[in-house]
């Protein structure tokens, strides 16, 4: 019988689990658990939302525990990559699988993320501005304002089309040519 997250959220850290139980209040139970991990797939925007038992203190732009990973189909040309990471650490690039994710404390704060990730990669904000930016969103949550980039994706995710698998570049002769090699100065 398969265990509900519920049931494994229990034991797990206070931060983890106020966290994790936002995101099974918003879309039910998850699609899977284990005792390290929850993870719902295809709900709302998300390819993939993935709650972890472990929680990492993040700074910026106020410290918080990230816990909750939203993961979404995207492809990030590599140029812009830097100005992400200087963005925010907690947004990761999978330019292999067309993947970009945002770990926070909630969805809200994901969207956030993935949001100003989107201008910073169509140029509509620097790394800067975006940081900024962020920190007057979280500000203006806290005054009841409107927080338009928490609100959702404001943008379509790619969908699977954004997996880059790069291009070969070792031909099957040269790496035949070379286990030939291999072998010959082993036997």
């Amino acid at each position: 019988m398969a265990t509900k997250g519920s049931q494994v959220i229990r034991d797990w850290p206070e931060e983890s689990r106020e966290a994790t139980q936002l995101v099974i209040d918003e879309f039910g139970e998850p699609d899977e658990a284990t005792e390290s991990f929850v993870v719902w797939h295809k709900r709302g925007p998300w390819k993939r939302i993935v709650a972890s038992k472990a929680h990492h203190l993040h700074n910026f732009p106020r410290p918080h525990p990230d816990v909750v990973e939203s993961v979404i189909d995207y492809r990030v040309p590599p140029d812009k990559l830097t100005a992400i990471v200087q963005f925010d650490g907690s947004v990761v690039v999978n330019r292999t699988t067309g993947e970009a994710s945002a770990r926070c404390h909630d969805l809200q704060a994901n969207s956030l993320a993935l949001d100003l990730m989107h201008d910073i990669v169509t140029g509509t904000k620097t790394w800067q501005e975006a940081r900024a930016y962020y920190a007057k969103e979280v500000l203006d949550y806290r005054r009841k304002l409107p927080t338009p980039y928490m609100d959702g994706l404001r943008f379509k995710p790619d969908g699977p089309a954004a997996a880059d698998p790069d291009i070969r570049i070792l031909s099957d002769e040269e790496l035949e040519r070379a286990r030939q090699a291999g072998e010959a100065r082993v036997g």
